[in-house]
């Protein structure tokens, strides 16, 4: 009977083992141009994520991209380059890694905003994939605060903590985006957000909890306390600042509002770690 309930353990714990890493590979296949190859338990390689299941994860995978940036943040540094054109270099990898994922969705969430007279007219514009003088701009003033603000942390508080910051802000600047999801019907019945579908309030505090602490334990050791919780405040309200800003002007969320919900939620932690960083 032992012997039973044993394998029986063994089996539960074996399947949600595949299920996590099969909904982790699934996540950073979705967010990157990274090649990885299908796992030998894997479905379907090529599908979208299932958010409503594979939320936990998405911490998890988020890290894993902006470690990619991290990386070649150290490498540079390494090599003798000024912390400038080392924060330059790690945000190219990183944008490069994202296949600008969430760039896009910047650019088109205020190309649309922006230049839109209504609802109908806002999210026509973000389907267009023409980019606009809106869209230009958002890009800009985006990648110059997330080189300076990377540059700047390198500074003041050394090259392992801006990268230890770097990582931690790709899990907690997802989640944020994907409050989104929770907060708001999809706009469009043909579009990303909605094939992905949105985790119930449960799970996404489950997810949101897993996050934090995982930032927790990257950003406290080097920082402090008092910093890591200004980031994470800056990046929570970069999340409802977007929820209210897609509910007014869109009457819901889509992908691309996600996307600049990212951008945003990433620079908003930067930049509160930065403030109070030694």
């Amino acid at each position: 009977m032992g012997d039973d309930n044993q394998a029986q353990r063994r089996s539960i714990f074996l399947h949600a083992l595949r299920s996590a890493l099969i909904d982790l590979a699934v996540l950073l296949r979705f967010f990157s141009r990274l090649p990885l190859p299908p796992l030998p338990f894997e479905d379907d390689p090529h599908g979208r994520p299932d958010f409503a299941r594979a939320a936990p994860m998405l911490p998890l995978a988020g890290m894993i991209l902006h470690a990619i940036g991290a990386i070649v943040l150290l490498m540079m540094l390494g090599s003798g380059l000024s912390p400038l054109i080392a924060a330059i270099l790690a945000v190219l990898a990183l944008t490069w890694s994202t296949g600008a994922f969430h760039e896009d969705g910047l650019a088109d969430t205020a190309d649309g905003i922006g230049g839109g007279g209504n609802r109908d007219d806002k999210l026509a514009i973000m389907r267009d994939s023409r980019i606009g003088t809106y869209g230009t701009v958002a890009l800009v003033f985006s990648l110059m605060l997330r080189v300076a603000l990377l540059a700047s942390l390198v500074e003041r508080s050394g090259a392992v903590a801006a990268a230890l910051v770097l990582v931690a802000s790709g899990g907690l600047s997802r989640v944020a985006a994907l409050w989104l999801a929770v907060a708001l019907a999809p706009a469009h019945s043909d579009g990303a957000a909605f094939a992905t579908g949105a985790p119930d309030m449960r799970r996404y505090m489950l997810t949101a909890i897993i996050a934090i602490v995982l930032a927790a334990l990257l950003v406290t050791p080097m920082l402090g306390q008092a910093p890591f919780i200004a980031g994470l405040a800056g990046n929570l309200m970069a999340g409802r600042a977007a929820a209210q800003l897609a509910k007014r002007h869109l009457g819901g969320q889509t992908g691309d509002i996600a996307g600049a919900t990212q951008q945003a939620a990433e620079i908003a932690f930067f930049l509160a770690v930065t403030m109070l960083a030694g």
